[in-house]
């Protein structure tokens, strides 16, 4: 395969400009990487003693990884608070999923008018800018801490993140296979469901189990944070409670097994998709 390279009317290569999105990118990895150095000047390391800071971490570094176990619970209690971290997660996830499914039809530029598009955007984008936390902490005002509020907030923040994916996958179907379903006479239901779905199938199934993926590091999360319970209140008592390096470790390893299991079905599932 040859490469065509492009000359002016000298015969030197022609070296064409950088777009302004490549100009842009450089511009926020400059300014990230200028902020950083900055970052590091403006600590206040008043009363940190490195001598003694950095062999005390390595020791509990020791303690949580080299010699994990669980002192003040037992590994079948520890799987059942994973099992209620995943349902939190499942629930919320599919909650989630089924809502932006039906607003990304509305949102998808090539499936809705404008002002539906630009109107939905709009308010997932602002959905989407605050922290799914935050979202928690404020439905804890009429639900209170505890796992309702986890769920609601976390089902209100997929449903920011998976509308923006599902409707960019719908806007990359072929127009011309939608523009002569129209042309025949298929209803706006036959398109959505008998040719956008079935086409970016493996698209929705892959943002939708990488959103559980973050939903359950979420309710991890959230198990502390707001007290919905699972395997992330256990970690939480480890630390703050007990301050047990060994159990925090364990229940760390059991959370990072968790992700990897998640992951390697995440993939499998793609595949079969």
């Amino acid at each position: 395969m040859t490469a065509l390279v492009e000359r002016n009317k000298n015969g030197c290569i022609k070296v064409s400009k950088p777009c302004r999105g490549q100009r842009v990118l450089k511009g926020l990895l400059f300014g990230s990487a200028i902020f950083t150095v900055i970052g590091f000047f403006i600590m206040d390391y008043a009363g940190l003693d490195l001598t003694h800071a950095i062999p005390m971490t390595l020791d509990n570094l020791g303690q949580m990884f080299l010699s994990p176990s669980l002192n003040n619970t037992t590994w079948s209690n520890a799987l059942w608070q994973v099992t209620i971290t995943l349902s939190l997660a499942f629930l919320s996830t599919i909650l989630g999923a089924v809502i932006s499914l039906f607003l990304a039809f509305g949102t998808a530029v090539n499936l809705s008018k404008p002002w539906v598009s630009n109107t939905i955007k709009a308010f997932i984008t602002v959905v989407r800018a605050v922290p799914t936390v935050l979202w928690v902490l404020i439905f804890a005002i009429a639900a209170g801490l505890g796992s309702v509020a986890a769920v609601i907030g976390m089902i209100f923040h997929s449903i920011a993140y998976l509308v923006k994916a599902y409707s960019e996958a719908f806007e990359e179907v072929d127009e011309g296979k939608i523009e002569a379903l129209r042309a025949s006479g298929a209803s706006y239901f036959h398109i959505l469901f008998q040719v956008i779905v079935p086409q970016t199938k493996s698209f929705l199934i892959s943002w939708t189990f990488l959103r559980f993926e973050i939903n359950f590091g979420v309710a991890v999360a959230m198990g502390a944070a707001a007290g919905a319970g699972g395997i992330g209140y256990e970690l939480f008592m480890a630390s703050t409670f007990y301050y047990d390096m060994q159990e925090v470790g364990a229940i760390t390893l059991i959370i990072l097994v968790v992700a990897i299991i998640l992951e390697l079905f995440a993939n499998k599932l793609k595949v079969n998709a």
